[in-house]
């Protein structure tokens, strides 16, 4: 055995008695963010916020209603541009310029039921009018030949409002979309997989977030039941990609650097994520 040879073998012997590796940095705790809750969405979009967003941003809710989602997020923590279509902004059509938001929220209509053509059976009348208020502009779809129907309805308005999306966010901005699965026609649509494969070019599905809900749901004249009752619901968190380099998911040394600068410095840790009040990345 040469000393080279003899040198490698002490310093793995020396590892091995030591436990095998180096200790990594941090330290042990369960005090963390988890990817599945049961409750309300506002605590967990607060959490996402926290995870993705550094203070200080610019986030546009483009489907404000009545603005739920941000209950738990202390007043002045981010710069809130909040529109949605009963302010008579429409979130396929934004009024934002290229590249000029940090992230951006989207929570339009999921269920097919909003996009009927007679109010009377439009989803939420009667004792559900509030979600039919905070998820639409209360009128009947117009009928348009050609135009989709039902759940294609309902994802033809996500890809439509995630165009606007992609050009008004900065390189590696935040996309936060709220969505449910549903069935359609007795058609299981799973409405969280189709955006994901949607969007992969232009966005990267960076986390994942499951809200299931505390009341039970009834289901009306129910004759025989095919599919599993849906009661839990979606936040999908994407970074949308750099067009010049579409295999990132997170910006360089440089490219951080920059947007620093073009930020104001409301970028901490643009090369790794951008986690706000941790103290390492997972």
């Amino acid at each position: 055995m040469n000393n080279a040879q003899e040198l490698l073998w002490t310093e793995g012997a020396a590892r091995a008695v030591s436990g095998g590796r180096k200790k990594p940095a941090g330290e042990a705790t369960t005090n963390v963010i988890l990817s599945s809750h049961l409750g309300d969405n506002a605590p967990v979009f607060r959490d996402i916020l926290r995870l993705f967003v550094p203070e200080g941003s610019t986030i546009a809710d483009v489907t404000w209603g009545k603005g739920a989602f941000w209950k738990a997020v202390p007043e002045g923590v981010y710069k809130l541009l909040a529109t949605d279509i009963q302010m008579g902004v429409d979130c396929r059509d934004l009024p934002y310029e290229d590249d000029s938001l940090d992230a951006l929220v989207l929570d339009p209509p999921y269920m097919e039921g909003l996009f009927r053509q007679s109010e009377g059976e439009m989803a939420g009348s009667g004792t559900h009018s509030a979600f039919r208020d905070h998820y639409s502009d209360g009128k009947p779809t117009p009928k348009s030949k050609g135009a989709p129907k039902w759940h294609d309805a309902v994802l033809d308005l996500y890809l439509k409002a995630g165009e606007e999306a992609w050009r008004t966010l900065r390189n590696y901005g935040i996309f936060i979309v709220k969505c449910q699965d549903e069935v359609s026609a007795n058609t299981q649509r799973l409405t969280h997989v189709e955006l994901i494969n949607a969007w992969a070019d232009r966005f990267y599905c960076k986390d994942l977030f499951v809200v299931t809900r505390v009341n039970k749901p009834g289901v009306v004249r129910l004759l025989k039941q095919e599919h599993a009752r849906k009661n839990h619901s979606y936040f999908l968190v994407f970074v949308k990609r750099n067009p010049e380099f579409p295999k990132r998911i997170r910006p360089t040394a440089k490219e951080a650097e920059k947007l620093r600068v073009a930020l104001g410095g409301a970028l901490t840790d643009g090369v790794e994520e951008p986690v706000i009040g941790a103290a390492a990345s997972d």
